[in-house]
């Protein structure tokens, strides 16, 4: 999904890292960006600072990466405020695993695994009662329940991965999330 109608919008702007990219800052790793231009090829020029820094980047370093579209810069590179918020106090391996969760859709996550359950469930069900409307019936209500619960569990997953995240973030003032 692009975030911005024009790469004019994203100077000055911190963006999260979702994607690695060959030569350029890893994914988890927040980017403040500099300048930014369309080129006549269409495609799109980004200058930008890493916001924390490592071994890797240094102090006040200026990074070029060129991108073939304004979508391919949005795929790369998105704005996250509770991250740029609360960078400092989380680590890459806490904000990779965020990035991951979050990236989870009914596609990418539910839709295997719903497929998976119910080719599995009405196997089982055909070779044990054999092909019938009782059988049939029984498939079709467990495929529902067991979308519902799959459905659920990504709900959930991101939910608590952002308790997580609030949890060690507020560990240092003294608040307490269950």
């Amino acid at each position: 999904m692009t975030h911005l109608l024009n790469i004019d919008e994203a100077v000055d702007r911190k963006f999260l890292i979702t994607k690695n990219m060959k030569s350029q800052a890893e994914a988890g790793t927040i980017i403040h960006v500099m300048d930014a231009e369309n080129n006549s090829d269409g495609s799109v020029t980004v200058v930008y600072r890493v916001a924390r820094f490592n071994e890797k980047f240094h102090d006040y370093q200026d990074y070029t990466a060129k991108f073939d579209s304004l979508a391919a810069f949005c795929k790369w590179a998105q704005p996250d405020n509770f991250i740029a918020r609360n960078y400092e106090m989380l680590t890459i391996s806490d904000i990779q695993h965020y990035i991951k969760v979050k990236k989870r859709n009914f596609t990418s996550f539910c839709l295997p695994i719903i497929l998976i359950a119910a080719i599995i469930i009405w196997a089982l069900m055909f070779y044990l009662m054999g092909i019938g409307a009782a059988s049939i019936t029984i498939c079709a209500v467990l495929t529902i329940g067991i979308a519902a619960g799959v459905l659920l569990l990504l709900k959930n997953q991101k939910k608590n991965e952002k308790v997580r995240l609030y949890h060690k973030i507020s560990s240092n003032w003294g608040i307490v999330l269950k």
